[in-house]
């Protein structure tokens, strides 16, 4: 059988100061008709490269050297840019990692699918035709999603919306770039499903990039590796058993496993030992209509209710939950970035102050984000990034009592002061999450609330970020409160798991309880949906 595409010594150069700097390198494979390949590898390994390279979507410093793209037969690289576009918009489709951005903020979901469909197809096709596809994506409400705009939506019903736009002229390859790296694993389990059953409906090709082994075990037919923009190997599912290069058994290796909590040397006092650092009691978070997301018009949503719990000195509390359970409202009012619909928030025994129902933010509770470059204003340098807080909170100290901590920091966190003339974007991802961490240790906080902080970072930066965060904990005694949908990260770094479900808690024990033996509807859905890899 013929490919459908074949990659034949594919290379790729950026120009940089004046020197082009190789990002792929002689790449070679091929996807045949129906197949599914998977391409893992680090961040900046050339994986989204080779596939923009394919589609003809390269910044403008980016070019191909050399090699070839053949697609049914036809060199893409010899193709005029009108013809290119008819093969973007008709026989290659493409899903991007972030939905939020990959869709346009001010159109309704509606608009933005009818311009990805066929334009001589009458306006009332157009609209039966969009509905069709959010009901074949499993979307439950095709009509009220389609009137909606894409912030009314959830992060899983963003990347179904995609996968629609995808699909509307019914392509012969699609490329899936990072699908669900911002999902929970339920929602992941959903799309992993929905992109097999439309695969083999369709009888489409599939050209995975991810950076979750657990997700190309469940979709691929074959597994290709990346380094440095090479391909060092190419196989099917027997990867899993082993991988035949030393990289890939070592990408295989950084995956946080569930059992990886038995293996926790740190020994954590008795609650009875450690007083209680952080006290939730009774925490409620309500949402107006207009909040509640994909139901404009609907009524107040109560967001949480009658929340408890308590994080005590130098342990880690891990909040998970499907996503729209509640935990990142719950995070958010501890903040204080939203208000309380009831209930208080106590430091060391003391209630924190609160204003119309929203906690005054306290020094002594610092944040890391999931997405380390949305977090950072990408205008400021560095300096001015780490100086921020400190100058909100130290607002009397000198320029010189500034440096010395930004230093220091920077040093715990392996990183050195030729850092701080640069901007956010000229570093990687594990360099931006240090760079984050390293903001929110400048203030010398007691606790520090992590919102998914690996989940967009490959494998070994994710391992690398893990061990950093445990060492830092040693180092500042801190405590962690951790919100996350990734349970292998919970196994390597909580102490205790708290589920939620619908706004409230169902579960509460330590970490091998719950992950052992769950009690809850919830947490015995989160285990479930796991993918499962062959060892």
């Amino acid at each position: 059988m013929r490919p459908l595409l074949s990659i034949e010594d594919l290379s790729v150069a950026f120009r940089q100061a004046g020197r082009d700097r190789k990002v792929v390198d002689q790449l070679s494979f091929q996807i045949r008709e129906g197949e599914c390949i998977s391409l893992v590898g680090e961040s900046g390994s050339g994986k989204s490269v080779s596939a923009l390279s394919v589609l003809r979507l390269l910044p403008v410093q980016g070019r191909v050297t050399s090699g070839r793209i053949v697609f049914d037969g036809q060199d893409l690289l010899d193709f005029p840019e009108r013809e290119m576009e008819r093969i973007r918009s008709r026989r290659i489709g493409m899903i991007f990692q972030d939905p939020m951005t990959a869709l346009n903020p001010v159109m309704t979901i509606g608009d933005q699918l009818k311009e990805a469909l066929p334009q001589d197809l009458p306006r009332r096709a157009q609209a039966a035709l969009s509905l069709d596809l959010l009901a074949q994506v499993e979307l439950q409400d095709p009509e009220g999603v389609s009137r909606s705009y894409p912030h009314e939506l959830s992060g899983g019903m963003r990347q179904r919306v995609l996968i629609a736009m995808a699909l509307g002229r019914d392509p012969d390859l699609l490329i899936a770039d990072e699908p669900t790296t911002a999902l929970d694993v339920t929602l992941q389990a959903q799309m992993v499903k929905l992109l097999g059953r439309l695969r083999k409906e369709r009888n489409m090709a599939l050209w995975l990039i991810t950076h979750d082994f657990g997700i190309a075990h469940a979709l691929s037919d074959r597994v290709a590796v990346m380094r440095q923009g090479q391909m060092i190997e190419c196989r099917g599912l027997e990867f899993f058993d082993g991988p035949e290069t030393a990289y890939g058994q070592s990408l295989l290796a950084s995956m946080p496993r569930l059992s990886s909590w038995r293996e926790r040397s740190r020994k954590v006092p008795a609650e009875s030992e450690r007083p209680p650092l952080l006290e939730v009691r009774g925490l409620g978070v309500r949402y107006g209509k207009r909040a509640s997301l994909g139901f404009r018009g609907s009524a107040s949503k109560q967001a949480v209710r009658s929340m408890d719990l308590v994080l005590h000195q130098g342990e880690t509390l891990a909040v998970v939950g499907a996503s729209g359970c509640g935990k990142t409202s719950l995070a958010r009012a501890i903040l204080g970035l939203i208000p309380m619909a009831g209930g208080e928030v106590l430091m060391k025994g003391a209630a924190l102050r609160v204003i119309r129902g929203r906690v005054l933010r306290d020094r002594r509770i610092q944040a890391v984000f999931q997405d380390p470059f949305a977090s950072m204003n990408p205008r400021l340098i560095v300096r001015d990034i780490l100086e921020e807080g400190l100058k909100a909170q130290q607002g009397d100290w000198t320029f010189a009592q500034r440096e010395k901590r930004i230093l220091e920091v920077l040093e715990v966190m392996g990183l050195d002061a030729s850092v701080l003339g640069c901007y956010p974007h000229e570093f990687s991802g594990g360099q931006r999450q240090r760079l984050c961490i390293a903001r929110a240790l400048a203030i010398r906080p007691e606790i520090v609330l992590l919102d998914e902080p690996t989940s967009a970072l490959d494998v070994t930066i994710q391992a690398q970020v893990l061990d950093l965060l445990k060492s830092l904990q040693q180092h500042f005694a801190l405590s962690y409160l951790l919100i996350t949908h990734d349970l292998g990260v919970v196994a390597s770094l909580a102490d205790r798991v708290l589920v939620m479900d619908s706004g409230v808690k169902v579960e509460e024990g330590a970490t091998g309880e719950v992950l052992e033996s769950p009690s809850s509807k919830a947490a015995k859905a989160l285990l479930q949906a796991i993918p499962e890899i062959r060892r």
